[in-house]
Parts: C-alpha cells; sequence; structure tokens
C-alpha cells in the first residue's frame, strides 16, 4: 500500500476536512455563501457561483460538437452524450442504459418497493413545507413548492413572461425562436419539445405506459393519467384567484377565470369572432370549413371534435362513465350529469342578464333571455321561418322532410320528436311521473299536471 507524502497528507486532510464541513452544514442548515444579486442562501461556493450565472447569464462550458453553451459542466455533459449516443448508467435488474445517473435511479424504483434512501424511512423524503405532499427528488420538490409561493425565477429572453420550471421558460424561448430540436426519420413534422416527440411516437406504438391506481385504466401520458386519477379522488388542487372555486385541471381553472376577466384570446379568422376557450374556437373555425374529422366506429356519422364522436359512440355501446353523487343514476356525458346532480342539490349558477331569474342549465339561461331581446338565430332551411332555439327548428324542419329518427321500444312506431316518443311510450307502460303538488292524482304528460293543478289553484291564466 502506497504511503502518503507531506504534501499529499496534507491535501488529503483538506479534502476531508471539507467534506465533513459540507456535511455538517447539511445537518446545522447553514448557509455562508450569498447570492450578489438576490441574497438567495447556499451551503455550498460552487453552487452559488451557479445560481449566480442564471443572473448574469454566463455559459462558461460549451459542447464539443455544437455551439450550445451551459452554466453547469453536469449539464453539458449531459447535453454532449445526445451527440456520442454514450449511455454510461445501466439498471441493475434489467441491463436497459441511460445517459443521466438520475433517470437511471428513478427506473431502478419501477422495479422493486425497496426504498433507496437509507437516511430516510420512506421513499419520498422531500416534503412541501406549506402543504407536505412528498416528492422522491429535491428539484421536484422545490418546484412544487413555487406553485404556493408564486415564484417564477426563469425569464424569457425575448420577452417579458417568467416561468416557475426552467424548462418551461425553454419551451417557451422556442416559440420565438422557432427552434425544434427533435426529429424523426419517419416523422415529417418537427415536434418542439422531448415530451411530445416521445408521446408522437407512442401514437405508432400504441404504448400506454401509465396505468391508474384506482381501476387499471392505461394512458400514453403521465399528465393524462394523473388528472384521470383525481376523479377517483377528488382532488382539485388549481383554484380560481377570483373566486373560491377549486378544478382538477389546469386549463379548466383558467377557462373558469375568463369568465371573470372576460379575456378572449382567441379571434376567428374568417369573421374575427372572439372565444374565450380554444375548444369552442376550434370547433367555430370548422363551421366554416365544414371539417368533420372524427367519424364514429359503429356508424357512418362524422364530427368535428373527438369529444363529440366519443360521446356519440356511447350511444351504441350503452356506456354511462359518469355516475350521479346523490343517486345511482348514471350518463353518458359529464355535462348531464352535472345538470342531474343540480336537482339534488337545487344549485341554479346561471342568472338571466335582465331580470336576474337564475337557471340550472346554460342552455335554459339563454334561451331565455332571448325571449327578452326577441333574438330568433335558427333559420328553418326551407320556409325562413326563425326560431330561438336550435332544438325547435329541427323539430319543425321534420315537418318538411318527414324524418322520423325517433321509435317506440314496444309497437315501433315512429317520431319526430322525442318527447312526443316518450309520452307515447307511457301508454305502454303505464308511468305518470308528473304528480300533483295539492293531491295524490299523477299524470304522463307534464301539461295534464299543470291543468290540474289550475283546478286547485282557481287560476284562468286564458282570457
Amino acid at each position: 500500500m502506497g504511503r502518503h507524502t507531506n504534501a499529499s497528507t496534507v491535501a488529503c486532510s483538506l479534502t476531508s476536512y471539507k467534506v465533513i464541513r459540507s456535511a455538517k452544514r447539511i445537518h446545522t442548515e447553514m448557509k455562508p455563501h450569498t447570492c450578489k444579486y438576490c441574497n438567495k442562501c447556499f451551503s455550498r461556493s460552487s453552487h452559488c457561483k451557479e445560481h449566480e450565472r442564471i443572473h448574469t447569464g454566463e455559459k462558461p462550458y460549451s459542447c464539443k460538437y455544437c455551439t450550445k453553451c451551459f452554466t453547469q459542466f453536469g449539464n453539458c455533459q449531459k447535453h454532449e452524450r445526445t451527440h456520442t449516443g454514450v449511455k454510461p448508467y445501466t439498471c441493475k435488474h434489467c441491463s436497459k442504459c441511460f445517459s443521466s445517473s438520475s433517470n437511471c435511479k428513478q427506473h431502478e424504483q419501477t422495479h422493486s418497493d425497496v426504498k433507496p434512501y437509507t437516511v430516510f424511512s420512506v421513499c419520498k423524503p422531500y416534503s412541501c413545507k406549506q402543504c407536505k405532499k412528498c416528492f422522491s427528488r429535491s428539484s421536484h420538490c422545490k418546484e412544487h413548492e413555487r406553485t404556493h409561493t408564486g415564484e417564477k425565477p426563469y425569464s424569457c429572453k425575448y420577452c417579458t413572461k417568467c416561468f416557475s420550471q426552467f424548462g418551461n421558460c425553454q419551451k417557451h424561448e422556442r416559440t420565438h425562436t422557432r427552434v425544434k430540436p427533435h426529429t424523426l426519420s419517419a416523422f415529417t413534422q418537427h415536434e418542439r419539445d422531448l415530451s411530445a416527440f416521445t408521446q408522437h411516437e407512442r401514437t405508432h406504438t400504441g404504448v400506454k405506459p401509465y396505468s391508474c391506481k384506482h381501476c387499471k385504466k392505461c394512458f400514453s401520458r403521465s399528465s393524462h393519467c394523473k388528472e384521470h386519477e383525481r376523479t377517483h379522488t377528488g382532488e382539485k388542487p388549481f383554484s380560481c384567484k377570483y373566486c373560491t372555486k377549486c378544478f382538477s385541471q389546469f386549463g379548466n381553472c383558467q377557462r373558469h377565470e375568463r369568465t371573470h376577466t372576460g379575456v378572449k384570446p382567441y379571434t376567428c379568422k374568417h369573421c374575427n369572432e372572439c372565444f374565450s376557450d380554444l375548444s369552442a374556437f376550434t370547433q367555430h373555425e370548422q363551421t366554416h370549413t365544414e371539417m368533420k374529422l372524427y367519424s364514429c366506429k359503429h356508424c357512418t356519422k362524422c364530427f368535428s371534435r373527438s369529444s363529440y364522436c366519443k360521446e356519440h359512440e356511447r350511444t351504441h355501446t350503452g356506456e354511462k362513465p359518469y355516475s350521479c353523487k346523490y343517486c345511482t343514476k348514471c350518463f353518458g356525458k359529464l355535462g348531464n350529469c352535472q345538470k342531474h346532480e343540480r336537482t339534488h342539490t337545487g344549485v341554479k349558477p346561471y342568472t338571466c342578464k335582465h331580470c336576474n331569474e337564475c337557471f340550472s342549465d346554460l342552455s335554459n339561461c339563454k334561451q331565455h333571455e332571448r325571449t327578452h331581446a326577441g333574438e330568433k338565430p335558427y333559420t328553418c332551411k326551407h320556409c325562413d321561418k326563425c326560431f330561438s332555439q336550435s332544438s325547435s327548428c329541427k323539430r319543425h324542419e321534420r315537418t318538411h322532410t318527414g324524418v322520423k329518427p325517433y321509435s317506440c321500444k314496444h309497437c315501433n312506431e315512429c317520431f319526430s320528436d322525442l318527447s312526443g316518443c316518450r309520452v307515447h311510450e307511457r301508454t305502454h307502460t303505464g308511468v305518470k311521473p308528473y304528480s300533483c303538488k295539492y293531491c295524490t292524482k299523477c299524470f304522463s304528460q307534464f301539461g295534464n299536471c299543470q291543468r290540474h293543478e289550475r283546478t286547485h289553484m282557481g287560476v284562468k291564466p286564458y282570457t
């Protein structure tokens, strides 16, 4: 075994002293090094210098193979591996290789329930200071904490927009530079970021690596899986800035906030109409082009929206994935389920602009408002007659075409109107869903029930 010289002994002692001193600061939370620009403190001088480069923009480490520069040496090394293809880190369980040590460690955790952190008793040793949510990585914990503090340390080089995550800032900057770094030989359209690139590949392979913890449904995106799991847990982490309403999806929260601010960022190229919702805007533009890209698997009907196509397909399969919280009734559409639940809660969130009358259904509120304005936006294709409701217009057009799309389940008699079909079916079943408020008499039609109730009240509305 080799001996230390005097010089090497001193160097070794100094190195050991620095390691011990650095380790002590982890326990004492001592941070003697302060940033010159924002007074943020660090336990290590090297960490402080790396942080200061965020302010100065200095990137001293340049790639050997291209002109790209980096603030940290480790990031430069990782980038160079994208050129060389070197993957020095190998999984112990399946021999899969990785270019990053952190990615390799994270992958190894998917093989076993072994808790890799010996110092900690749980697999996620980093907890948020505000809500105690736990994370397996310190960087993920810090990013999460910014959702509480509102801190956005990363600013765009080309505009004044700021971001809480460095990756999101980079993606945004590409909207200015139009750089598309990820390409695929079989993929003619470039993608702007690596996650979109990987996701696109899954559209070819059909791989869905993320499964729901509660119902084992699989997804091609981690974010979609998390959003779906919230339908089981009821978690709503995104809250409106202007009221107390909360949402399970960030996009839904943004759309809701626009109902407060009145912002409509999407403008139609054809008629300059503005929209607060991207999906409504896309759907509107298709009314100009008449594009219907999504076709039903069971019939030849086509739709302008994927969601509409899926809803329609449920009329074939009978699937009803949305269940009422208050009873056992199920629905094929989320909107219909929400409307039904309001019959239990009595909530009427939609108010008429003219008379302050409240409604549980937005479409009913809009129809009511037209009675004030006298507006009749729906015109018959055959006789120019106008209607305030789209459904009324369609019913009227059937008097011209003679189409009767609704058939009785018991005798196959056909009807042009769904409500007429349901009333007829009650003559077979004997169901009388409308009961008088004043006596026990029941009726199969709502109008007949109303007329009967007037005999109790003595009301004579027709003069």
